[in-house]
């Protein structure tokens, strides 16, 4: 293992604080009472109201002055800086604990433990006397230091900012340390998952969980992992979607169910795309697509929000996306020839072929007539639908899983969410005629058979539950790290997700 000189002295330092009889990496526990942003936010001088706090973070700047000093900790909330006087924290007899370890063997990034009272000092700055210091982990690594400095006009600005992607993605760890904007990201995304099972809770949905592991993948048209199973002697596969499980929920007599699930695309990555992946399905007996359209408007509106200080409208890529106005509803038919004056509703597979080629859309021999318009719609329409956009009444092709509509021969009773020019939601009433449906996966099987391995395939269990009676039902899948995304303003998946997949780094 080859060191660098600044992680041979931390470790010199570790050895030392070792030999002096402090435990670097103390076992009991400390007690914390107060946290950095708390103090800041709610600080009266008159009232002094935070005479006594216990406060642990990480060393992130210090100013040596003799037998005093001033540094900055940070914790899980923020930072706060810190007065250190030597006589404060040492007793008369033994002053190692200032002179040797905090001056001289503490580190920037080390962990430390500090209780004392909250003062202002001269320069208005709120900050923590300490009367006690506790060293409690010893970093024998060295943080990227980031520092800031005002412009001309006051503005901050960052220099050596641990800012490469790749870096920032494999070693999530450092990131969150010096880039609060990282760290904010993960606190708006559990915000979001919360606010939407509150949302289900309070309307009395049964959170549930179904299997990872599948021993026929379905619910979706994606092709999957596959592993096996030695004990049952078996190929299994993860999942890539919950959603035929939960509806076997409804066919036992539940009329909401939801699950937060991970699932898994054996597919291309991309800035929208990650193999792993989090979608929260959630089913309701006894409701319809447009009953759906209108639940899923009120609680994004109520989401957004939650993480936006009560506000509806968000920046994206650029753009000001208003959660708050009604949303725009195109049928898919509608969208296309909105956006590129083709009728493709009446259009074979051969003439679409011919509409695509054309655009200049690119195919291939394995796609369907479904295939094709969600190719045109894809690339023709999508990036055009910036604010929340619902997209209805799709081919029946494209939707093995969605009820006929009602009254639009050829299409289906389904919506898409769409928005920043991206899908966020994909919803239906749900075929619930156990004949259909069986047709419907034989046209799947026909199309794997062609050469398409996103086909779906056919599920003889999940037929036989429909066999014995599933009520209407409206379903939808939101996909949480686009909406992250969005809520977040954030440019790639991999900004959203903690640990992203990456290939292995050169050894």
């Amino acid at each position: 293992m080859i060191l660098s000189e600044q992680e041979e002295q931390r470790r010199k330092s570790r050895e030392e604080i070792i030999e002096l009889g402090i435990d670097p990496y103390p076992s009991e526990v400390y007690e914390v009472n107060s946290f950095s942003n708390d103090i800041i936010n709610n600080f009266d001088e008159k009232k002094k109201n935070f005479s006594d706090v216990s406060l642990a973070g990480r060393l992130m700047s210090r100013r040596v002055m003799g037998s005093a000093s001033f540094a900055e900790i940070q914790d899980s909330k923020g930072k706060i800086q810190i007065y250190v006087r030597r006589d404060d924290v040492c007793n008369s007899e033994d002053k190692s604990l200032y002179n040797n370890i905090f001056k001289k063997k503490l580190d920037l990034g080390d962990i430390i433990g500090i209780k004392g009272f909250v003062f202002k000092t001269q320069m208005g700055e709120i900050s923590v006397h300490v009367k006690e210091l506790k060293v409690l982990s010893k970093s024998v690594r060295p943080l990227p230091v980031v520092k800031e400095s005002k412009d001309d006009e006051g503005e901050s600005k960052k220099h050596d900012e641990f800012s490469n992607k790749e870096l920032k993605y494999r070693r999530r760890y450092i990131d969150l340390i010096v880039n609060p904007e990282s760290r904010d990201i993960f606190v708006k995304r559990s915000l979001i998952v919360n606010e939407i099972r509150n949302v289900l809770n309070e309307n009395s949905f049964l959170e549930v969980e179904t299997p990872i592991l599948q021993p026929i993948y379905g619910g979706a048209a994606a092709r999957p992992f596959k592993t096996y199973h030695n004990t049952l002697d078996m190929p299994l596969y993860l999942r890539i979607a919950n959603e035929l499980y939960l509806k076997r929920l409804i066919v036992g007599g539940f009329d909401g169910v939801f699950e937060f699930a991970k699932d898994f695309r054996n597919e291309g990555m991309s800035r929208f795309h990650n193999p792993e992946f989090t979608q929260c399905e959630f089913y309701v007996a006894y409701k319809d697509y447009i009953w759906m359209m209108d639940f899923v408007e009120d609680m994004f509106k109520r989401i957004v929000k939650k993480v936006n200080n009560n506000n509806t409208k968000i920046k994206c890529s650029g753009n000001t996306i208003d959660f708050g106005k009604k949303w725009q509803r195109y049928s898919m038919y509608d969208a296309i020839e909105k956006f590129t004056s083709v009728d493709v509703s009446k259009m074979d597979e051969k003439e679409l072929r011919n509409v695509c080629k054309e655009l200049k859309i690119k195919t291939d021999k394995t796609m369907g007539r479904g295939k094709l318009i969600d190719e045109i719609f894809g690339e023709k329409c999508e990036p055009n639908l910036i604010q929340p956009t619902y997209i209805t009444d799709y081919p029946i092709e494209m939707s093995p899983l969605a009820k006929k509509h009602r009254s639009k021969e050829g299409l289906v009773e389904r919506f898409e969410l769409i928005c920043n020019g991206k899908e966020i939601c994909n919803a239906f009433s749900e075929v619930n005629d156990p004949l259909d449906q069986r047709k419907r996966f034989e046209e799947q099987v026909k199309l794997g058979i062609k050469g398409d391995e996103e086909a779906m395939v056919l599920d003889e269990d999940y037929l036989t539950a429909l066999e014995y009676g599933m009520p209407p039902t409206a379903g939808i899948g939101i996909g949480i790290d686009r909406l992250t995304m969005i809520m977040t303003d954030s440019d790639s998946i991999q900004d959203v997700l903690f640990f992203p997949q990456m290939k292995p780094e050169n050894s």
